[in-house]
């Protein structure tokens, strides 16, 4: 049974680009660069039938090319912050692919997720770190001008069974701008879309 989710993987260039803002933080529990994603849709754990249905559902959606534009960094949690991420501007575009996926998962059979999309990049887990620590580290680490891209595809990424955490695999990607589901490989990745696990 894969625990999947849909977005977008980080291109190199970004990844090593947000690595550099690692460190500096007590509690904090670092995320690996070439797990770096947005996630545009959680799925969970699913049945292998579902996980193929799904896969095909999302072979239906369209979009035109978008510009993701990371603009700085936030937490989440509160007074008792539980994660740091790197924040994604909301635009049209981004939010009609993401209700595609959602439609793309409820025409499957899975519930509607009723958490509120914000894109964004998990860049740490955080335990017992204080707040005064985390709003030290947002205000020395993210003042950086918005760094853009323009992603080639969407992927489809299976996680660990039930536990979730990467390593993250790349079961299927999407293009957003062309009609037929293409290779992984402008990532260096092993699947194209139709070859997830059974």
């Amino acid at each position: 049974m894969p625990r999947l989710f849909t977005g977008f993987k980080m291109p190199e260039g970004i990844s090593s680009a947000l690595s550099a803002l690692r460190g500096g933080l007590p509690g904090a529990r670092w995320a690996v660069p070439d797990d770096y994603h947005i996630t545009l849709r959680f799925i969970g754990d699913i049945d292998g039938r579902t996980a193929r249905d799904l896969e095909e559902a999302l072979a239906d959606v369209r979009c035109a090319p978008l510009t993701i534009t990371i603009t700085g960094l936030d937490s989440f949690g509160g007074a008792k912050p539980h994660s740091v991420y790197a924040s994604v501007a909301q635009d049209r575009a981004l939010s009609e692919l993401q209700q595609d996926h959602e439609r793309a998962a409820r025409r499957v059979g899975l519930p509607p997720d009723k958490r509120k999309f914000t894109p964004h990049v998990t860049l740490a887990r955080l335990r017992s770190a204080s707040v005064l620590d985390v709003a030290d580290f947002l205000s020395t680490r993210g003042g950086f001008r918005p760094i853009r891209f323009q992603p080639v595809t969407f992927e489809l990424f299976s996680a660990r069974e039930q536990t979730g955490g990467g390593p993250y695999v790349v079961e299927a990607a999407y293009p957003l701008d062309v009609d037929e589901p293409i290779s992984a490989e402008p990532y260096g990745l092993r699947r194209q879309a139709g070859s997830i696990r059974r």
